[in-house]
C-alpha cells in the first residue's frame, strides 16, 4: 500500500488512483502529460504530491476548480479521493489543450470521479464560484491570484504548490494583491512549499 501524507484512503481509492497512473503511463508518450523523468516515480511525484494539497483544503468543500490541469494534477487525484472522503463534492478541471482534456475525460469515465474537464482558456471560462482553487506549475503567483479572484467564490481558499522561487513570487504578488498566506513545506519536493491563500483582493 502506498503512503499518503495527511490523507488516509481505502484500498478501493488506491485502486482507482493506480488505474489513473496506468492510463497516464499509456498516454504520456503521445501527449506528454508529465515530464518523462517523473513517470517512473509517478506515485510519489504526482499522486502523493497532489494528496498533500487535498490535506490542506477546508472541510466540507463542495466545488474545487483546478486550473491548467494538464495531466490532472492535483485536480483529478483530488476528485478520485473525494469520492470516498467528501462524497458529493465536484472538481472542475480547466485545460485548454484538447488532447489533454480527452485524457482527463477518459480517466474521469474509467474511475468514476465526480469531475468535469473544460477545454477552454482559464480567462474564457465563466466564473466557477469554487470553494477551493488550485494550480500546479502553471504561472507566477500574481497571475494565479488573478485566476483565483475570478473563479473563487466567497471565502475561497487557494492552494498553490510553489518551487524554490516562492519567496520572490510572494513579494512581487504583495505589490498588487492583498491576501493572507500560510505556507507548508512540501513532503515530496525538497525546496518546495504549498501556499494556502485566503482573502484575495486587489490592492
Amino acid at each position: 500500500m502506498h503512503e499518503t501524507p495527511g490523507v488516509d484512503v481505502s484500498r478501493e481509492t488506491i485502486a482507482r488512483l493506480e488505474h489513473y497512473v496506468a492510463l497516464l503511463k499509456k498516454w504520456n508518450p503521445r501527449i506528454n502529460l508529465v515530464s518523462r523523468s517523473t513517470l517512473a516515480d509517478a506515485w510519489e511525484r504526482h499522486v502523493r504530491d497532489s494528496l498533500q494539497i487535498l490535506s490542506l483544503a477546508p472541510a466540507g468543500w463542495k466545488t474545487w476548480a483546478d486550473l491548467g490541469s494538464g495531466g490532472g494534477f492535483p485536480g483529478l487525484v483530488i476528485a478520485i479521493a473525494a469520492l470516498e472522503l467528501n462524497p458529493g463534492a465536484r472538481v472542475i478541471l480547466v485545460e485548454s489543450d484538447q488532447r489533454k482534456c480527452a485524457f482527463l475525460r477518459t480517466v474521469i469515465r474509467e474511475t468514476g470521479a465526480n469531475a468535469e474537464a473544460i477545454a477552454r482558456r482559464i480567462e474564457d471560462v465563466q466564473p466557477i464560484g469554487a470553494n477551493v482553487v488550485s494550480a500546479r506549475a502553471l504561472a507566477d503567483l500574481s497571475t494565479l491570484l488573478e485566476f483565483a479572484e475570478r473563479h473563487g467564490g466567497e471565502g475561497c481558499v487557494a492552494l498553490f504548490p510553489k518551487g524554490a522561487t516562492w519567496k520572490k513570487e510572494l513579494t512581487e504578488a504583495q505589490q498588487e494583491w492583498e491576501f493572507s498566506c500560510a505556507r507548508y513545506k512540501s513532503e515530496t519536493e525538497e525546496k518546495s512549499v504549498i501556499l494556502r491563500i485566503e482573502g484575495v483582493a486587489r490592492v
